[in-house]
């Protein structure tokens, strides 16, 4: 008995299958959660620089109804350029900020519920569902 156990000790086939049974998982978690965070990532960058854009547009407005047009017109124009945003689900919020009256906001809000990551891998820690970016910008005009 002794010695078929310290037979099986020294024996080493099968270390390679063992080790895969338990890296696998690990490897795997980290595989799509590079995935799921890069997409999730790509859409919230291209909603900042949607932001930022609109807000840049709103320049040339005179006065703030000008702006809010400018800027609609805008987003309604250019949000379909960017592949990871369904258009339908961005909302958009404009003010003139509260603490310098010659400055204009653009709020973009986006659902990200329709992004492919959701249902990637269930263990994964996600972030949330709602993705807001807000750019501010010096009124222009005369």
């Amino acid at each position: 008995m002794f010695r078929a156990y310290a037979k099986l000790r020294r024996n080493s086939d099968g270390a390679a299958a063992v080790e895969f049974a338990i890296l696998t998982p690990v490897f795997l978690l980290l595989l799509t959660g590079m995935l799921a965070y890069g997409i999730y990532f790509g859409a919230s960058l291209s909603l900042q620089q949607l932001a930022a854009d609109a807000a840049r547009t709103s320049i040339a407005g005179i006065n703030d109804t000008e702006r809010r047009n400018l800027v609609e017109r805008f987003l309604i124009k250019n949000a379909g350029a960017y592949i990871l945003l369904n258009t339908s689900t961005i909302a958009h919020d404009f003010e003139i900020t509260r603490k310098d009256a010659n400055q204009f906001a653009v709020t973009l809000t986006y659902d990200a519920s329709d992004l492919p990551i959701w249902n990637l891998y269930v263990p994964l820690p996600l972030p949330s569902k709602i993705i807001e970016h807000q750019a501010t910008i010096r009124n222009g005009g005369i």
